[in-house]
């Protein structure tokens, strides 16, 4: 009789944040190049940029959110494509096939997506915030502040603004990222070269961010542009045709620091998961 052990369902909520907690500074100047209206700077420069108006500590502006974000969003979907995976591969005795991986992980993360539209609003003003002239400032305390400001100031509908983009988002970025992953860790394990480690774990997940990456850049950008609007867009028709006035390439601002901060964010977030599996999993006999 064999031991094998399976993730809790709010692990993936846990590691993501592990993994947020280093890439943050990533994903700030992210946001920054692609609410840019024309290309003035480039990752480096809009990190030193950052640094030199606003000090060091401004490259962790929206912590908190970022934070809330992940324990509504990765967990949701995490928990979703984990939980039902393990049970149908319990039911099978075998991995399941591609196409219903992808397919699980669309759900579970247009799921997640909608679930953390909220945070993931917040996240992005409080990281666009310090780039506005003092007196436009929004100027929230912390994530739980800016969720009541808005539902306060402008409605519950608000929060919710750009839940198409951040739903569609979170599917592809699921399927990038949890559907690839079991996919190349299968593949890897399969050539017989390579054992369950982290050095396994590494190769998967760098594959995994990378296929996350190309995949939902362009609505990355949409729902980045949609949620830090002041009105100026009337849905995500309009954002795209506006969007699109400025180049193709527009799409694809940003893709570089995405890849930079998506990629190692991917990495760290499965090297963890893995580890509390293994550590803290539960312990199935088969």
């Amino acid at each position: 009789m064999g031991e094998k052990r399976i993730s809790r369902w709010y692990f993936g909520g846990i590691a993501s944040c592990g993994a947020a907690c280093c890439t943050h500074p990533l994903d700030l100047v992210k946001v920054h190049l692609q609410t840019q209206q024309e290309v003035k700077m480039r990752m480096v420069g809009m990190a030193m940029h950052v640094v030199r108006n606003d000090g060091f500590l401004a490259l962790y502006n929206g912590l908190s959110a970022s934070l809330c974000r992940q324990m509504s969003y990765s967990l949701t979907r995490f928990a979703i494509y984990e939980t039902v995976r393990d049970m149908m591969g319990g039911a099978k005795q075998g991995p399941m096939p591609f196409y219903q991986k992808v397919l699980l992980g669309a759900f579970g993360g247009f799921t997640g997506g909608f679930i953390g539209t909220p945070a993931d609003m917040v996240n992005v003003r409080m990281q666009n915030d310090m780039k506005l002239p003092p007196e436009l400032r929004r100027n929230y305390a912390h994530a739980l502040d800016g969720l009541f400001r808005v539902w306060r100031e402008e409605g519950i509908r608000r929060l919710f603004s750009g839940a198409t983009m951040a739903s569609s988002r979170g599917a592809l970025v699921t399927v990038g990222q949890l559907s690839c992953y079991d996919q190349a860790k299968q593949l890897v394990l399969g050539t017989g070269f390579m054992s369950d480690n982290i050095f396994t774990h590494f190769l998967s997940s760098f594959i995994a961010g990378g296929c996350a990456t190309v995949l939902c850049q362009p609505l990355d950008v949409l729902k980045t542009r949609l949620m830090n609007s002041k009105g100026e867009y009337s849905g995500v028709a309009h954002c795209m045709k506006e969007t699109a006035k400025l180049g193709p390439l527009a799409f694809y601002k940003g893709l570089v620091p995405a890849g930079i901060r998506l990629i190692p964010h991917t990495v760290l977030t499965f090297i963890f998961l893995e580890q509390l599996r293994n550590n803290f999993g539960i312990v199935i006999v088969s």
